[in-house]
């Protein structure tokens, strides 16, 4: 371990000179490459400097105690009992940073959210999770844009496609995807009887264009008349895309934007997020069974989390985790849940489990 981390030192302070050389401005990837290793590696060579400060301290404080009086003995004992536990206190934090990073680290988020089962309640549920994702990222302070929205007739949501762009964005909302369950009387409903519907949630990593190649020639695009709203020249004008990647099958539709070169640019920036996501599926050879495992059919009983009303109450089923102030969590304050999430992630990895 300590080769490990006198290594990751070294690169540390060689990526360091790498970023006062003027030459690396003109090689932008490698630039943007270079800094995020180096935001990474940073957290780490702080707590290794600080761990062999504390570990200077209790040296001195030992080799003190055999030329010490009686009278200054409790004094350095108490020191080094001090700079002992702050050691321990050190390496955890060591093992904590020194876990596998999430490959997507730092990306933006591509993020999708459906009406599933229950009808126009479940598409009203949808909504209520866009306007608690929104929340969330405005308190984050993340970059929140709308890709394309879909709405349906009460004012719920059909289908919303958003971009999330922020340093923290990714870690923290990774855990979102799933089917999301919903308890409560809908404003559908006149009789006050409690119903259950739900809503999916597809958490997706932004893609680079250099990682994903995409051939012209394996594309279907389809221009027609937007439906939705955005004005008389949007819905007078074939502005609207649809794209088919025919070697995967997946399809994206894009109307929201007044020109069709607007919409192309969307629908081709989302279809490189989801064929990113294939891709990383095939490797680890679990095809489609990341987005299934997330998504599934939307049906109820596939449920990641249940929002019930009537208690106010959240649950997490993945790890049991309960809160009731569900009121707060809509609106924006999910850190709890994903805190709780993440700290499981983190336990599971420290056991060996990942």
């Amino acid at each position: 371990m300590l080769e490990r981390l006198q290594s990751l030192e070294d690169e540390f302070v060689s990526l360091e000179a790498s970023l006062s050389d003027p030459e690396l401005a003109n090689d932008q990837p490698k630039l943007r490459d270079v800094s995020r290793r180096y935001k990474d590696l940073t957290p780490v060579v702080d707590c290794v400097r600080r761990y062999r400060a504390r570990d200077a301290d209790a040296q001195a404080a030992r080799e003190l105690l055999t030329v010490a009086s009686e009278t200054e003995r409790p004094a350095l004992r108490d020191e080094l009992a001090a700079t002992e536990a702050d050691l321990v206190d050190l390496e955890a934090e060591l093992r904590l940073l020194l876990l596998p990073k999430d490959r997507n680290d730092g990306r933006a988020v591509i993020m999708e959210i459906r009406g599933a089962e229950g009808g126009e309640e479940a598409n009203l549920f949808a909504g209520d999770l866009f306007d608690m994702y929104r929340a969330y990222s405005a308190i984050k302070g993340w970059k929140f844009e709308v890709l394309s929205r879909d709405s349906s007739d009460l004012g719920g949501i059909n289908q919303v496609t958003m971009l999330i762009n922020g340093d923290t964005a990714w870690s923290r909302l990774k855990f979102e995807g799933g089917t999301h369950r919903v308890q409560r009387v809908p404003v559908t409903e006149s009789s006050g009887r409690i119903h259950t519907s739900s809503a999916t949630v597809l958490v997706l990593p932004e893609a680079e264009e250099v990682e994903i190649q995409i051939d012209e020639k394996d594309l279907d695009v389809d221009v027609y008349r937007s439906s939705g709203a955005g004005g008389q020249s949007v819905n007078t004008t074939d502005s609207a895309v649809r794209i088919t990647h025919r070697p995967s099958g997946v399809v994206v539709t894009m109307q929201d934007e007044r020109s069709q070169i607007q919409n192309r640019a969307r629908a081709m920036q989302v279809l490189r997020a989801r064929l990113l996501k294939l891709a990383e599926e095939e490797q680890a050879e679990a095809a489609s069974a990341e987005r299934r495992m997330q998504v599934g059919s939307g049906g109820r009983g596939e449920k990641i989390r249940t929002y019930n009303f009537k208690e106010n109450r959240l649950t997490d089923h993945r790890i049991g985790f309960t809160i009731y102030r569900l009121q707060d969590v809509l609106g924006g304050d999910i850190d709890e849940v994903v805190d709780a999430l993440a700290g499981d992630e983190r336990a599971r990895q420290l056991a060996g489990g990942e």
